[in-house]
């Protein structure tokens, strides 16, 4: 009995006609299926077993290396992106196996200390965060051959950003509904856990939102979640499953909700002044590597497999690679000057 081949002809039956099914799916390179598990099962197994996502569990979401233990952290908002994403592709009969692989996926090239870090890359180097997942999963990954994982995994991860707008009927849109809902599950997420956060660093309360957009989404983080994810749902079989849409209204909402967000926590100034300390440490660490280049693990290695692999692209993804608390100690070991003993 093939397991996988019945949950395929599942998938006929059970999903939507505009759900992408997973034996139609493709790799760039051909491999043997899997007797249990469709494509994007094992590419969500695969995702979930790399080193990057690991990693994610010591990467910063906003706070820098919190005191306490409930802020979250990159790894504990991909796994809110993928529960929020499910949630929308169950209701839609959409395929949440292709939505969950690519909630796993999409952030896996974070540097240390956020955004803090992507804005020192991003100046030296035209790095992006999607792009270097793309890269993570395509090339960094399984000793530098890859996850080899299907096309339509990789083309959510590269297109779930839009960047400050939350409306995902703009831009560079993924080729499926599966990552237009990874898409905007995204900005769900951190819109409402980043809120939650400052409320519990005292940098805002919950009462200091504004009334107008808290009378079209809710009083509390449930509630503003459960009102944009109903309207999602329901808008986008209004709409015949054109596009992952919601109402104007509450888009605006939304949208207001981002931008005030920015301008209460991510710009408030403890956030920011600690921010700068992470910039500082990216930025030091990025020029250290491109000079000494030679000092980065594996480098020949990855030389002779991919034939080039120039300076700056080695110190991208190493330093990019690295967790918060490896950064720092990177740094200290690097620029910190050690005492002398005399015994």
């Amino acid at each position: 009995m093939n397991v996988r081949k019945q949950l395929e002809d599942l998938e006929y039956q059970f999903l939507h006609e505009k759900a992408f099914k997973s034996k139609e799916a493709k790799r760039r390179r051909e491999e043997k299926e899997c007797e249990l598990r469709t494509k994007f099962q094992r590419d969500r197994d695969r995702i979930l077993h790399s080193k990057a996502f690991r990693r994610l569990k010591h990467k910063t979401q906003v706070f820098l290396s919190p005191e306490g233990d409930h802020y979250r952290t990159r790894m504990t908002h991909t796994l809110e992106v993928a529960q929020i994403g499910r949630t929308i592709a169950k209701a839609l009969r959409l395929n949440e196996d292709l939505v969950e692989a690519i909630s796993l996926g999409h952030d896996l090239g974070h540097t240390p200390f956020g955004h803090a870090g992507e804005f020192i890359l991003k100046e030296g180097a035209s790095y992006h965060h999607a792009r270097q997942s793309l890269r993570v999963v395509d090339l960094l990954e399984n000793e530098g051959m890859g996850l080899n994982l299907t096309d339509q995994v990789r083309d959510g991860i590269l297109k779930h950003s839009k960047g400050k707008s939350p409306l995902i009927s703009e831009g560079n849109m993924p080729s499926t509904l599966e990552g237009e809902i990874v898409r905007i599950a995204d900005k769900i997420a951190y819109i409402n856990h980043d809120i939650e956060d400052a409320i519990r660093a005292g940098l805002i309360q919950e009462r200091d939102i504004p009334s107008e957009i808290r009378s079209v989404l809710g009083e509390t983080k449930s509630e503003r979640i459960t009102t944009i994810i109903k309207n999602i749902i329901f808008s986008t079989i209004d709409n015949n499953y054109k596009h992952i849409v919601m109402e104007d209204r509450v888009y605006r909402a939304m949208y207001s909700l981002r931008e005030w967000l920015f301008e209460n926590v991510y710009h408030a100034k403890p956030v920011v002044e600690e921010l700068e300390k992470g910039k500082g440490i990216v930025k030091a660490l990025y020029e250290y590597y491109l000079e000494h280049y030679y000092e980065i693990p594996y480098y020949e290695k990855y030389l002779k497999l991919w034939g080039e692999y120039d300076p700056k692209k080695a110190s991208v993804d190493y330093v990019a690679g690295m967790t918060d608390r490896f950064a720092l100690k990177t740094y200290e070991r690097i620029f910190i000057p050690k005492g002398w003993h005399i015994l």
